[in-house]
């Protein structure tokens, strides 16, 4: 094991993830123009490695072999070496890992990809040993046999690296595969999510399990739109299962990324602002639809994890907390029965530890993951003899110290850099719990958030820019920066009626259809019009861990449709939906946040106009009833006269006015307009009848 004095190229950039390998022996360099060039120069293939700085088998890859001096000086003799930040350059990241998962069935980081100068690929794997093990190639054989091909057949390499070329765009072209969509491709959705669903714990299919919370807010929706209780139950069983395990930090609260079993009992323990964000909008959802007092806890708490660890100075969040400290996955988490002893006492460590699963053998590699999965909390709390409230109390209060106690420890590394997709999730996020739980602390949140983004990561002409760290902004923003954004600007507006944010909507929007929308064959491409021409430009509609930017930007089409009434707007969305139909008909279950784009779109739908005077208690009372409930398919413009850009951007709304001098209610449903209402029990009679 090596680590270079010696910085490379990499010293000079923003990133943590390229950071963590500036002192490499590695000659890395991050991906540019000067790389390519150096590699046609020299005829040398290309050595690419991508991966985030909070990823687990990416720093086992680093110690194992880029630290290596045998390994560095393979490649700083035969390759051209560049790293990439898959969170900084998903354009990079999209379109080599779907390369990848062609030629390997499968996927995941760290990606590693040999490929010609002209950036075409013709070997691809993920995370490789030094020495081969466990039927793994080893790096460095590999690294060997590969460059003695370049330098005496490369004409063979060439070839088969145009052939992985053209089975990528033949790919690229299936997924543009054009279809309508309609209510039997929602059905067959939720046959697929209940066929794998596991009703012993909750969650879709076996272990890993992830929390993909888009696939619970498309099944709360479907439970609203067809009375399917199987659908609800599915959820809650879920999201309840998900609290109770491990993969909650039931000590600092916030979500890991995924569970490694099927109980959710022990997490990979890397915590990522855009889960958190998902989760808090479906916990949200959830309580809304149920009044499970415990969704909004945990709502709650997620946003307590983020204002503490995730919150910048400037009020934007961060992206990620590592698995690792300490060289160790998940060791800040997790406890023996004899240090929880040591800082609660003896009394008090058998009351949690009871609780909480705490044992002398450990649950996870000898150690200990707080969880409630085998607890009763109503039993626990009657064999103590304590009320619900009581037992809360004691179990915060006991938390508390072993948080303390934690916060003593060695801290996973923070990924502090700031993002816009992501960000723009975790506005939405809390502009949606401001408005459900009646809470402006959440609003502001959202507020001092968005504010950061307007102000530093935007382009002097506009343009959005896509990460910022270190008082740098860089990288031309995705289809995602935009398409999340502007989610996160629709809630911020619905939560304060603040007519700025759906100006600012609208505007990166029209941008947003202006660099990304293909004339040709419809939906949003990931990179814009003036990005860099890599090898191909891909357009994303699969929902993975985090939902597609095609498909939150056709909901937004039809959100911002509804609220302007601009009816152009939703002609994309339907574009998107025809589109892409083929592929997403084939598998339903998916592309939940479409298929929620397309319950909006062609379900029943409500617009409501509240007209009167911000600081009157009456209109306080219209705009909270409005903002409570689960009413995915409803949007909200507030008409003041202190606001009269309003009626520029919905010119509907212009002749909508007091009546009898009193704030009034208009309500619109499924394209027809009720009669005002100015009394709170018609409007909650109203309210009712809307889904």
């Amino acid at each position: 094991m090596s680590m270079s004095s010696k910085p490379n190229r990499l010293a000079k950039e923003k990133s943590p993830y390229l950071l963590q390998h500036a002192y490499n022996p590695v000659n890395w360099f991050p991906w540019s123009d000067e790389a390519f060039e150096i590699a046609k120069r020299d005829n040398k293939p290309i050595f690419l490695s991508i991966g985030y700085s909070t990823c687990h088998w990416c720093h086992v890859m680093e110690r194992e072999s880029f630290e290596d001096q045998e390994v560095a000086e393979v490649l700083n003799q035969d390759y051209v070496s560049i790293k990439v930040d898959r969170e900084e350059r998903p354009d990079v990241d999209h379109i080599y890992m779907s390369i990848c998962e062609t030629m390997t069935g499968h996927g995941g980081w760290p990606l590693t990809i040999m490929m010609t100068p002209d950036q075409k690929p013709f070997f691809a794997g993920t995370y490789l040993p030094k020495e081969q093990k466990f039927g793994r190639v080893g790096l460095l054989e590999l690294l060997g046999k590969v460059g003695i091909r370049w330098k005496e057949q490369p004409d063979e390499l060439m070839e088969l690296s145009e052939q992985v070329l053209t089975e990528h765009e033949r790919q690229d072209l299936l997924a543009g595969y054009r279809g309508e969509l309609d209510d039997q491709c929602l059905n067959k959705a939720f046959h697929e999510y209940s066929h794998t669903f596991d009703h012993e714990y909750g969650g879709f299919g076996e272990a890993p399990k992830f929390p993909s919370p888009h696939n619970l807010s498309f099944l709360l929706r479907y439970a609203q739109h067809t009375g399917n209780q199987q659908a609800l139950e599915m959820v809650e069983k879920t999201l309840d299962a998900m609290s109770r395990g491990g993969i909650y930090d039931h000590v600092g609260m916030g979500f890991s990324r995924y569970s490694v079993d099927e109980k959710w009992l022990v997490p990979h323990f890397e915590k990522m602002l855009y889960d958190n964000a998902l989760l808090a909008i479906t916990y949200t959802e959830a309580w809304q639809v149920t009044g499970k007092r415990l969704y909004r806890q945990i709502t709650k708490q997620i946003f307590t994890y983020i204002a503490r660890d995730m919150t910048d100075a400037g009020g934007a969040f961060y992206s990620a907390e590592d698995a690792d400290s300490e060289g160790e996955e998940g060791r800040f988490y997790v406890w023996s029965d004899s240090e929880i002893k040591a800082v609660l006492g003896d009394e008090d460590a058998s009351f949690f530890n009871d609780l909480y699963g705490i044992t002398p053998y450990g649950s996870f590699e000898g150690h200990n993951i707080p969880n409630l999965i085998d607890i009763n909390l109503e039993a626990y709390g009657n064999k103590h003899d304590l009320t619900e409230p009581e037992l809360e109390q004691r179990v915060s209060e006991l938390k508390a110290k072993l948080f303390t106690a934690r916060e003593q420890r060695v801290h996973p590394q923070k990924d502090d850099k700031i993002l816009t997709s992501w960000n723009g999730l975790m506005i939405a996020a809390l502009a949606k719990a401001g408005q459900a739980f009646g809470d402006t602390r959440y609003t502001e949140q959202a507020r001092k958030a968005e504010t950061f983004l307007w102000n530093h990561l935007r382009r002097e002409d506009g343009r959005l820019l896509a990460r910022y760290r270190d008082g740098q902004a860089a990288y031309l923003g995705y289809v995602d920066d935009y398409a999340f954004y502007v989610w996160g600007l629709i809630e911020l507006y619905q939560a304060t009626f603040d007519v700025q944010y759906l100006q600012r909507a609208l505007t990166l929007n029209q941008n947003m259809i202006d660099l990304f929308w293909d004339e040709e064959r419809d939906g949003l491409f990931f990179t814009g019009s003036d990005s860099e021409q890599l090898i191909s430009r891909p357009k994303e509609i699969y929902d993975g861990a985090i939902p597609s930017g095609n498909s939150i930007a056709a909901h937004n089409f039809v959100r911002l449709a509804r609220l302007t009434g601009e009816t152009r707007l939703e002609d994309y969305a339907a574009k998107q939906f025809k589109a892409f139909g083929g592929m997403v008909a084939h598998y339903p279950s998916g592309h939940s946040a479409l298929l929620s784009a397309l319950l909006y779109a062609t379900g029943k739908t409500s617009e409501i106009v509240i007209v009167g005077q911000r600081n009157d208690p009456q209109t306080a009372q219209f705009v909270q009833e409005v903002q409570a409930g689960f009413r995915p398919n409803m949007v909200v413009i507030f008409k003041d006269k202190g606001q009269p850009e309003i009626a520029e951007i919905a010119p509907y709304i212009h002749d909508y006015d007091l009546v009898d001098g009193k704030p009034a209610v208009y309500v619109c449903e499924h394209f027809a307009c009720q009669a005002p209402v100015t009394h709170i029990d018609d409007l909650k009679a109203m309210l009712d009848r809307i889904e």
